[in-house]
């Protein structure tokens, strides 16, 4: 692997294998932990819950971007574009104790329902990955449009959307038959999903054309397009990634990058309610389990900022790492 020490790999290994069927004394999932990805920190930032505080920087194979937990919460996984890895982080003692080999460059990913398989965008060969996590080999790969980023999957487990940031489309992969089944041209450069809970809809953000799409399902039609211009900002300045939509489908948040804010969406009406200012170009975007608070990631100011959600004014703002990208909350 590059740029790391593979015996210290070696010997993470064994750790995880322990850790896999030993219980850890006095660790317990929910910690309420913030993890934020440094992508060219090459580092994850672990943030306490309470003060917010940085209370440890864990070294990880370079370029750290997308990030998930495991079911039980007991690791974390982090996607390293640069070493075309995903290293894996044990919860418990904060640190790295494998990695998974993966295709050239990988972003995004997310895991079937036992934790068995990954699904792994990988932006330099245009692919989708299916990795088997216990081998730690690739099994499958289906090809998709270039620089293929966000990805998304059904309740059901049975359907798959990548985003295609350089063919302007969002790529519908049926999982069993590992094979492209629609393709839906959206706005420039898409980035990142997220689902209405009743799966009626997908939200896609266009980075470069400043909008989300909202996607029919399973019609596939675009229903509508969402502009956003925050107040002494212009269109360029607009550039929409991350977005979450809450339980109960009210409400979406979404990232505005360059424009520095978070917006408020009402689901139902597609009206924006609100903007919320927080930190030089917003990015990463992750909604507490009681959706009170919101951590977003500032790439351009190194920095997370801390939203109460029903006050919609941001608390803080707490220094990380270079480049912050992704953000997720142990609880």
């Amino acid at each position: 692997m590059r740029g790391r020490n593979l015996g210290l790999f070696l010997v993470g290994a064994c750790v995880l294998a322990g850790a896999m069927v030993v219980s850890i004394p006095g660790y317990s999932a929910g910690t309420g932990r913030i993890f934020v990805s440094n992508e060219k920190g090459h580092s994850i930032s672990v943030l306490d819950p309470q003060t917010y505080e940085v209370i440890k920087t864990i070294e990880t194979s370079r370029r750290p971007r997308d990030m998930r937990f495991n079911n039980e919460q007991t690791l974390l996984y982090v996607a390293c574009g640069d070493d075309d890895v995903i290293d894996v982080i044990d919860v418990a003692t904060l640190e790295v104790v494998d990695y998974i080999p993966t295709g050239p460059s990988p972003e995004d990913f997310l895991f079937n329902h036992d934790d068995s398989v990954i699904y792994v965008s990988n932006e330099e060969d245009s692919t989708l990955s299916y990795i088997d996590v216990k081998e730690g080999l690739v099994i499958a790969e289906v090809p998709t449009g270039a620089e293929p980023e966000g990805v998304a999957m059904s309740k059901d487990g049975k359907t798959i959307y990548v985003a295609s940031e350089v063919a302007d489309m969002v790529h519908v992969i049926d999982v069993e038959a590992e094979a492209v089944v629609e393709n839906i041209i959206v706005g420039t450069r898409p980035r990142r999903f997220a689902l209405t809970p009743d799966e009626s809809e997908l939200w896609v953000s266009a980075e470069l054309s400043g909008e989300i799409y909202i996607i029919d399902l399973p019609s596939y039609e675009i229903l509508d397009v969402i502009k956003f211009l925050p107040p002494g900002f212009r269109e360029v300045d607009v550039t929409p990634v991350d977005l979450v939509i809450s339980k109960d489908g009210a409400t979406a948040f979404v990232t505005l990058g360059r424009a520095n804010h978070i917006a408020y969406v009402d689901v139902v009406t597609r009206e924006i309610v609100d903007y919320v200012l927080v930190g030089s170009r917003a990015w990463g975007l992750a909604l507490s389990r009681d959706e009170t608070k919101m951590f977003v990631t500032n790439g351009l100011s190194d920095d997370v900022t801390i939203v109460d959600v029903a006050r919609r004014r941001a608390l803080k703002s707490v220094p990380v790492g270079r480049v912050p990208y992704g953000v997720r909350i142990d609880d």
